[in-house]
């Protein structure tokens, strides 16, 4: 499956998190430590926020170790929250349109995962999307689909209302017949100020996700990028919310309950990256 990364903190460059450490990003893309794909060359991208409240994007096909203009562009773009994503494909063509991330107004959204019989079910999750979003819908993926299905459903007003809503309507499509299609939904979403992160399977494991919170800076990814054992795994059917100036709040998230983003934050635990 894909491999990402979200920052949130103080503005940097994405060098020491992107394309630096021993087991960076574009390291991932090549060999991933704990996915079951061996490696992520469907092409990559970049999203960040800057001087507009509209995220800037560099997403292509090559795969991430292939491309001489990401090292250059990972040592000098700045950003105070940004995302950085390398594909494994599940079904749908390798073009620029269904690189991750996807933009939308002010939100920007990335996924690792897929909708299973992505084929059979893309027309109803397509029919999720409200007329006025899906102009926006420029790829073939489930996971844009998925995303502009969220901003339809008030992603701007709840976002984890929004994301629990379109959910539980994708828990009725793979269910449906009780054929017991497999759901993964390990993502996250942020809209200049705020990030949130998700890490939901139905009929299936749910893909790994971890976070390391150092004063206002935060950073969720897919597997450590690094050896140190302040990393904390996100459990699975679980929401990470880092909203601007608060804390990081891990709260239940099971798709097939209703209210669940409401519950009490859990405890962290932390653990030694598994390397």
């Amino acid at each position: 499956m894909c491999r990402w990364i979200a920052y949130r903190g103080e503005t940097t460059s994405f060098e020491p998190f992107v394309t630096e450490p021993e087991h960076s990003l574009v390291a991932q893309s090549i060999r991933s430590l704990q996915s079951t794909a061996g490696s992520n060359g469907d092409g990559f991208g970049l999203g960040w926020y800057g001087e507009h409240p509209e995220p800037g994007l560099y997403r292509e096909t090559r795969p991430a170790w292939s491309d001489e203009n990401l090292r250059y562009l990972c040592r000098h773009l700045r950003s105070h929250l940004f995302f950085a994503h390398v594909r494994a494909a599940t079904g749908t063509a390798v073009t620029r349109q269904n690189c991750h991330p996807f933009a939308c107004g002010h939100w920007m959204f990335m996924h690792n995962g897929f909708v299973g019989s992505w084929n059979r079910l893309r027309r109803k999750v397509e029919a999720l999307i409200p007329d006025a979003y899906y102009p926006s819908r420029l790829g073939t993926t489930d996971s844009e689909a998925v995303f502009l299905a969220m901003m339809g459903a008030g992603l701007d007003g709840d976002p984890l209302g929004a994301t629990q809503r379109v959910l539980q309507a994708l828990v009725g499509l793979v269910n449906e017949g009780n054929l017991r299609e497999r759901l993964r939904f390990t993502s996250a979403i942020a809209n200049g100020r705020d990030l949130y992160a998700f890490r939901v399977a139905v009929n299936d494991a749910a893909n790994t996700l971890y976070y390391r919170e150092d004063g206002g800076q935060v950073i969720v990814v897919s597997e450590p990028f690094d050896k140190e054992s302040d990393w904390i795994e996100v459990p699975p059917n679980h929401a990470l919310i880092a909203r601007a100036s608060e804390s990081v709040k891990i709260v239940p998230f099971d798709a097939t309950i209703c209210g669940s983003a409401d519950r009490e934050p859990v405890p962290a635990r932390r653990i030694s990256a598994r390397r």
